[in-house]
């Protein structure tokens, strides 16, 4: 995951959009589908790095690392590491973590609902 070059017009243009228009800030920060489908794991308590990887068998352990970090970065997941032998490291959602949650279910009814839209057979098929 390569970041914008900051000279770049489309960091420009993301920038200049972030800052004018507060939902597309947070589209920045939670957005991709693996930021989103994390967020939803984690609504349901504290999990370890396997843990998250065998709820995502199709994420590679370098896109799940560096999704973690940018959402530990932006505040919205809380990192821990337990000083044990090995190292026991857990993830959690953070206060304003878990203020995604009715953004995440409502945004899953309005997925469901929009799927069966977009695959209903048309009438007269």
């Amino acid at each position: 995951m390569s970041k914008i070059k900051e000279t770049s017009t489309n960091f420009a243009n993301k920038q200049a959009l972030a800052d004018e228009c507060a939902e597309a800030y947070a589209a920045n920060v939670i957005g991709g589908q693996w930021a989103l489908v994390i967020c939803s794991w984690l609504m349901n308590g504290k999990l370890r790095f396997g843990e998250l990887k065998n709820k995502l068998p199709n994420i590679t352990e370098r896109m799940l690392t560096l999704q973690l970090r940018k959402l530990e970065e932006n505040k919205i997941v809380k990192r821990t590491v337990y000083a044990e032998v090995p190292p026991r490291v857990e993830y959690e959602l953070s206060p304003i973590g878990y203020d995604l949650r009715p953004i995440i279910q409502h945004l899953e009814k309005w997925g469901q609902k929009h799927k069966e839209l977009v695959t209903a057979v048309p009438p007269g098929s």
